[in-house]
């Protein structure tokens, strides 16, 4: 039975998407259970996941969505069930939650520079102990705008009544959840479609990282885009790797390098849809902002994602999901409600993975639109507003039944050859038109193919 939070979290998403009103009345929610948490993450989870079925079904011209809210919320945590190896770890061994002198800040240090930004300006080497003493002789607010200027990544603990009044929470409030416009002129899309891989032919290049922007292009694999993802040459993000590669090829390419650019404008030129989750002036510093990559490609869909909005002071700040739940509150009432020491934050990085199905949803509001009338779109969404939706969805129920435990039937069938080792993947949680996702490739590491289309 669908409740009220789904249906008002699924509402919101398909008109913030352009939708008409009605058409979310193809969507059936089924599966019962909620992960434990003060806000509502399995109604955001099933909601996220529901929405980008209903911009595929669009796409398709129509057809039933059906998502799991059960299977919904354990793909928010990971659908990737190893057999007889273990994943890396998900965060470096400095990364966490602090007390400072007035409160509480998180150091985000799982990439080599964001570690040694947050060493430097702490003086200590890179040992729990050493850097929780350090921590404790700043105050949060100080320790964060230094770490922040050292080019590292921070945020000291909010509460929501801070986050309202802070200038970029005002920025997040009056911004929209997310914006498409229509932008340049190029030929219609009408690729072949077949009812099990209805985005086959379509090419996704990716440059994103971590969890939100990979969430959304390993949906779109799932039903047939060739998907190719695009990494420095020295980046790396063991813990979430194997998870999120699924269904693509993975390559690096320099773009500091005019040879890397060159291939990265080749490659643009023959895309459809672009995704890229780099801070809003990276691209733009190496000569590829949004007016080359519409001179490249006028009939691109160009979707980009930040963490803390795209106007007010923080706009160009690095930021993560755990840092942006830091920021606006939700870790603090985490805390407060639940009646603990420390901070709280949700059960699964909710606000990625949410995120990532939006972005998903948007890439294809924007193929449908380009295949009715020609033209390319541009579109944009951050964390921080996924954030705001979620914590606009009020309390989660303090009596809330917790999904059923897993079991074996709740798995995929076959096994995925990962690079790794043998691994199981969850049941895809969505169908559309009666069609699951289903992924051509295993996960593989990041730099194991060519910088080419297939």
């Amino acid at each position: 039975m669908m409740t009220a939070p789904d249906r008002t979290f699924l509402d919101t998403l398909w008109q913030a998407l352009g939708g008409a009103a009605g058409e979310a009345a193809r969507v059936t929610l089924t599966g019962a259970g909620s992960l434990p948490s003060v806000f509502p993450v399995s109604d955001l989870a099933v909601a996220s996941v529901a929405v980008a079925g209903l911009a595929l079904g669009d796409l398709m011209d129509g057809g039933q969505v059906t998502a799991d809210r059960r299977l919904a919320s354990a793909w928010f945590a990971s659908s990737l069930r190893p057999q007889g190896w273990t994943p890396p770890p998900p965060w470096d061994p400095v990364a966490g939650d602090y007390p400072a002198a007035d409160g509480w800040i998180r150091l985000h240090t799982n990439a080599p520079h964001h570690r040694a930004a947050a060493l430097s300006v702490l003086g200590v080497a890179g040992e729990r102990e050493a850097v929780a003493r350090a921590v404790a002789g700043w105050t949060a607010g100080a320790l964060e705008t230094a770490v922040v200027a050292a080019g590292g990544c921070a945020a000291e603990m909010r509460g929501a009544d801070a986050w309202a009044a802070h200038p970029q929470g005002r920025a997040v409030a009056r911004a929209p959840l997310l914006t498409l416009e229509a932008a340049g002129r190029g030929a219609p899309v009408d690729w072949t479609r077949h009812s099990a891989r209805p985005l086959a032919g379509i090419r996704v290049l990716d440059l994103t990282r971590v969890l939100a922007g990979p969430v959304a292009t390993r949906f779109l694999a799932g039903y047939g885009a060739q998907v190719l993802r695009l990494d420095p040459p020295d980046w790396d993000e063991p813990g979430v790797v194997p998870e999120v590669t699924l269904g693509k090829r993975c390559a690096r390419l320099d773009l500091k390098r005019p040879d890397g650019r060159a291939v990265f404008e080749a490659l643009l030129a023959q895309a459809d849809v672009l995704v890229h989750g780099y801070r809003p002036d990276a691209l733009a510093r190496l000569g590829l902002d949004s007016a080359r990559r519409r001179a490249l490609n006028p009939g691109l869909v160009d979707i980009s994602l930040d963490a803390y909005g795209w106007a007010g002071p923080w706009a160009g700040r690095r930021g993560f999901d755990s840092l942006v739940q830091m920021s606006c509150g939700i870790a603090e009432a985490g805390m407060r409600r639940q009646g603990r020491d420390r901070p709280t934050p949700l059960p699964v990085q909710a606000l990625d993975h949410a995120t990532g199905y939006i972005l998903a949803a948007m890439a294809l509001r924007g193929l449908a639109h380009r295949r009715r009338t020609g033209q390319g779109t541009a579109g944009r969404t951050s964390l921080a507003a996924t954030a705001r939706l979620l914590m606009a969805g009020g309390e989660g129920a303090a009596d809330a039944v917790p999904p059923a435990p897993e079991t074996p039937a709740d798995w995929a069938p076959g096994v995925e050859h990962t690079a790794w080792g043998p691994a199981r993947r969850l049941a895809a949680p969505l169908t559309v038109a009666g069609v699951p996702p289903a992924w051509d490739r295993p996960a593989e590491p990041l730099g194991a193919s060519a910088p080419t289309w297939a």
